[in-house]
């Protein structure tokens, strides 16, 4: 699922956005403070040449004819726009910008899903509803149908009755709107077919080769404003400022209004591998994943190949060293530690509360911390918008690892995680409680410890 920050806790907690940032630190991130000094950071490199950085945006889509994104969106250049042939040979047709894993052949897409927890329970309702609990072996699989059965069930009931509460004033607000249907009618609804639209098989990880080229399918919002924090054009007077100034952004659609299938995910990690990504930004999660070892494979595939993976920690204010956000840096399952692989938390412009109040946390399970609280960035059709949540967060260090590789192209991935996390501005104070670093992404250390590591070779 896509991890802004819950649109209730938005209208009935903090309301949409906060006026002073919005009003006057339009680009604060990017600034001093508690931002991550990338201005101050290109001013050290403005002697350097830079080399071009793919990033892949494994997301909800990218409007990828945005204003302030042109020149950014990744070219394939193997492939013929719009001939209908596969030129590259790679099982996807005019794949000119990446992929929709969210769609068929007909140019179909779909948009809102079931939650995981929800398909969970509609695999298991069939065999275990109205079951004597005391004739049946309580087995791990009837713990776990009893679990996302309460879950689904208590989580319903409560979106029913904000909605009844609210009703008038969420009936007036076409978003406020859509999110309870998206809640009630799909999302929680076990009886929602949210996969025969594609046409393969969901449980068959060698059945790949389908969806479309449609890279910004029915809702872009958020896999655009990712994005924008990655790569937007620096210096137009447009919007923000992206992180990474010399990248090119890969769209891989497989996030949509609900929560994503494991089998999308872990296919989207090898198009990037095999597309030449080097770094993959992935601002979504989930509570369950049942086939974790697919993504579990292709995230050691992208390991093996060097391939940096960014992850959000998630939106519920939770540790997850307990209750994992998937995927996750520790399966249960796994004996080695990935090489490549970051997991970010959102800090705010506040040092009096530098954790974003939302922001899940792990002293092992949670890197680092960078900003995402009320963070401006591009929407489709060439807008902008204040949005917070760890998805912002990890767009942060997703193109603060691109600018590094691009000024600093002889460094593996590997070392700049390593350099992204040791040289952050540390914060025992406020965040020792809350990563294996405690503190946020600071670009002009890191540069520093860049140049120092160069000149060793």
């Amino acid at each position: 699922m896509k991890l802004t920050k819950s649109l209730f806790s938005l209208l009935f907690v903090g309301l949409i956005s906060f006026s002073f940032f919005a009003q006057n630190t339009i680009n604060w991130y990017n600034g001093q403070g508690t931002g991550m000094f990338t201005e101050a950071a290109y001013k050290l490199v403005k002697k350097k040449k830079s080399t071009t950085v793919t990033v892949a945006v494994i997301d909800s889509g990218i409007d990828v004819e945005h204003e302030d994104l042109q020149g950014k969106i990744w070219v394939n250049p193997k492939e013929i726009a719009g001939n209908g042939k596969d030129d590259d040979g790679n099982g996807y047709i005019d794949d000119i910008h990446g992929w929709n894993f969210l769609g068929n052949s007909k140019g179909e897409n779909i948009d809102a899903t079931r939650l995981e927890k929800t398909r969970i329970y509609a695999q298991l309702r069939d065999k275990y509803e109205g079951v004597d609990p005391n004739l049946i072996e309580q087995d791990d699989e009837y713990k776990l149908y009893l679990k996302v059965a309460e879950e689904v069930g208590e989580q319903f009931r409560n979106m029913q009755e904000e909605y009844e509460q609210y009703k008038a004033i969420i009936d007036g607000n076409p978003e406020y709107k859509k999110y309870y249907d998206d809640n009630l009618k799909y999302n929680l609804n076990p009886d929602f077919d949210d996969r025969s639209l594609i046409g393969d098989n969901p449980n068959d990880i060698d059945d790949k080769y389908y969806g479309n080229n449609d890279y910004e399918g029915p809702d872009a919002l958020h896999g655009t404003h990712v994005a924008g924090i990655i790569g937007a054009v620096r210096g137009n007077g447009k919007g923000g400022d992206g992180v990474a100034t010399d990248v090119k952004i890969m769209s891989l659609r497989a996030v949509p209004n609900g929560d994503e299938h494991d089998k999308d995910v872990a296919l989207a990690i090898r198009y990037a591998v095999d597309n030449g990504a080097q770094v993959i930004n992935m601002s979504f999660g989930k509570a369950y994943s049942p086939n974790a070892q697919w993504v579990y494979d292709a995230i050691k595939y992208a390991d093996s190949k060097g391939v940096l993976l960014v992850h959000a920690a998630g939106n519920d204010n939770k540790d997850v060293n307990v209750e994992p956000n998937f995927p996750t840096m520790k399966y249960e399952f796994q004996t080695e530690e990935f090489k490549n692989y970051l997991t970010i938390g959102a800090s705010t412009i506040d040092i009096k509360k530098l954790k974003a109040e939302f922001s899940n946390y792990g002293t092992r399970t949670v890197d680092v911390f960078a900003p995402g609280q009320e963070i401006y960035s591009t929407l489709p059709n060439n807008q902008y918008k204040d949005l917070q949540g760890t998805s912002m967060a990890a767009p942060m260090v997703a193109g603060a690892a691109a600018f590094l590789k691009s000024y600093f192209p002889t460094l593996s991935m590997e070392q700049i995680k390593k350099v992204l996390t040791s040289s952050a501005t540390i914060y025992k104070k406020e965040l020792g409680n809350y990563s294996i670093t405690p503190g946020v992404i600071n670009l002009v250390s890191a540069v520093n410890q860049c140049r120092k590591i160069e000149k060793k070779k």
